[in-house]
């Protein structure tokens, strides 16, 4: 196994490899964003070093690996949490987190509100909507914060 120097230059042929290697690992996160995932882990898969590959990751979508992980995280929870028959913790430990604290974080974070603020409101925005059409609507904000729901009185 032959690891990518990010020092040497690549030539065409090479970046086009490196692109292959680095969407095997973003679909693998797609199918296994509940299971414990590592920067190492993901850069064996990916031949390269864990700081290429961060760095050729983050450039070829626009976020770090783990940003991207937990953003597949965010969107399975807002699925299983606007069915409602889930607590906000059993919902956290099904998409693989293992911090209700970093997972409510990230999630206000993403979505602009709460993990239990967004189970209250359930399938009522999207209620008739069909399902593809629901989760590109709902799709958490990346690389930047939601911003501040407006407040309710004035």
């Amino acid at each position: 196994m032959t690891l990518v120097d990010p020092r040497e230059p690549h030539s065409n042929a090479d970046q086009l490899a490196d692109l292959v290697r680095l969407r095997r690992v973003r679909d693998r996160i797609d199918r296994e964003y509940a299971q414990p995932l590592n920067v190492d882990a993901l850069a064996r898969d990916a031949l390269m070093s864990p700081g290429h590959f961060s760095r050729a990751f983050k450039k070829a979508y626009g976020e770090s690996p783990y940003a991207y992980l937990m953003t597949r995280r965010i969107e399975r929870a807002m699925a299983l949490l606007r069915k409602g028959d889930a607590t906000v913790t059993e919902v956290c430990f099904a998409v693989g987190c293992s911090s209700l604290g970093t997972f409510s974080t990230r999630f206000t974070e993403l979505v602009g509100v709460s993990p239990s603020g967004y189970r209250q409101q359930g399938d009522g925005a999207l209620g008739g909507m069909p399902a593809c059409v629901a989760k590109q609507v709902s799709r958490p904000i990346r690389n930047q914060e939601a911003r501040p729901a407006p407040p309710l009185v004035r």
